[in-house]
């Protein structure tokens, strides 16, 4: 099992930057892929950025390339979802999610854990 805890959530204007984390237990966290996808009002959950079990590959959706970043501790294990210049249409409940995936990165089918989300809003 594994669980992850978000943080770093908040109230934010247009422009300005968050960064997310997410915290890993109970598992070899080094092992897993990490992902975070979020949900709008009134939207599915959508695909934001992955990253490898290394660190060594970064995926990121269309929408946020340029202006999000992720990284990695496997020693702290701990994700990172750097946002900056931030738009209204980036609000959205945040969510981490890991997993050992045998189908693609950009699928919430691939992964296997998730935690409970963290709000970001973003005004205009």
């Amino acid at each position: 099992q594994v669980q992850l805890v978000e943080s770093g959530g908040g109230l934010v204007q247009a422009g300005e930057s968050l960064r997310l984390s997410c915290a890993a237990s109970g598992y070899t966290f080094s092992v897993l892929t990490m992902g975070w996808f979020r949900r709008a009002p009134g939207k599915e959950r959508e695909f934001v950025a992955a990253i490898s079990w290394s660190g060594g590959s970064t995926y990121f959706a269309d929408g946020v390339k340029g202006r999000f970043t992720i990284s990695r501790d496997n020693a702290k294990k701990t994700v990172n979802l750097q946002m900056n210049s931030l738009k209204p249409e980036d609000t959205a409940v945040y969510y981490c999610a890991a997993g050992q995936l045998t189908g693609s990165v950009y699928y919430a089918t691939s992964y296997g854990y998730w935690g409970q989300g963290t709000q970001v809003t973003v005004s205009s």
